[in-house]
């Protein structure tokens, strides 16, 4: 029998909770790689073609419930965003990536919107500029990762450099291999020196992307959202999920592990993510600021 979110514990166990979380995860994380070049973890690596997109894991048992435990995570995950910025220990990064229409933009409204807009900040990546393209591809992406207190959400990331790049042939596999020791070198500074990196791969299939592409051209107020391109990636759909599977396999490291998230229903996206993004902002011992002593007594006259 499958097990969801609604057979774990409750949080007054919070070990063996975490525990089942964890085993409740693993089939949706790749083996981490034990070393900067890629994986030689003994465990099996992730196949793309052995996880269903419209598997619901994280769900507690409907639409109508799931909807309701996001709302409730929404306004938890306000409050601890809120004692996040005080606390100013760590900066936090979360990568949403995935293909045309599985959901990022609806991830970032579903799950992100209610934080407060001090200390949060999105960044949605788009082709470089010429200046951008003059500096090596990880430039752009280290100018906007968050400072101390701070969230950045990132709509798509540098892995797109090692997605679109291979796919049409304007790297080698040697090349490829080369970006993810680099990406993963990255991302190591970037958590030696307290940044926490949370990355999600957002998992549609084939079918619920056409159903979704169709809805963007029948829908004049969404005509905004599609581009003629769209259909040409389209055709490489095999060639993307290779690139995908590659990736998730290569760069899912101790200090950066991916989490590929069922994405066909929307609503369970965005429990599954809410309920990761509230496990690793509860797991790292956020408090406020030492008082004030010149505070204690003062009346407000």
């Amino acid at each position: 029998m499958t097990s969801t979110l609604a057979d774990l514990p409750s949080d007054n166990a919070k070990p063996a909770n975490a525990k089942a979380l964890a085993a409740l995860l693993a089939p949706w994380q790749p083996p981490l790689a034990d070393s900067p070049g890629g994986v030689k973890s003994k465990k099996k690596k992730l196949r793309l073609a052995d996880l269903d997109p419209s598997a619901k894991p994280f769900s507690e048992g409907g639409k109508s419930r799931d909807k309701q435990a996001v709302e409730a995570l929404a306004t938890e995950l306000d409050a601890l965003q809120n004692l996040f910025y005080a606390d100013r220990r760590r900066k936090l990064v979360v990568i949403l990536q995935g293909t045309d229409t599985s959901g990022k933009d609806g991830t970032l409204r579903g799950v992100f919107s209610r934080m407060t807009p001090l200390g949060v900040r999105t960044v949605g990546w788009k082709a470089p500029s010429e200046e951008e393209r003059a500096h090596d591809y990880l430039w752009r992406i280290h100018q906007a990762m968050p400072g101390s207190g701070e969230i950045a959400i990132f709509n798509r990331s540098h892995y797109e450099d090692v997605l679109v790049p291979p796919v049409n042939g304007w790297i080698t596999p040697a090349q490829t291999a080369e970006r993810y020791r680099q990406i993963n070198d990255f991302e190591r500074m970037l958590s030696e020196n307290g940044t926490v990196i949370l990355k999600f791969m957002l998992h549609i299939s084939f079918e619920e992307q056409g159903k979704r592409l169709q809805e963007r051209i029948d829908d004049v107020t969404k005509h905004w959202k599609f581009s003629l391109g769209d259909l040409e990636v389209r055709k490489q759909w095999p060639q993307y999920q290779q690139a995908y599977e590659d990736l998730l396999n290569a760069t899912s490291m101790p200090w950066a592990p991916w989490t590929v998230v069922p994405a066909d229903s929307k609503t369970h996206r965005n429990l599954m993510i809410a309920t990761l993004v509230r496990q690793t902002l509860q797991q790292l011992d956020l408090r406020y600021p030492p008082e004030d002593p010149t505070l204690k007594g003062l009346k407000v006259v």
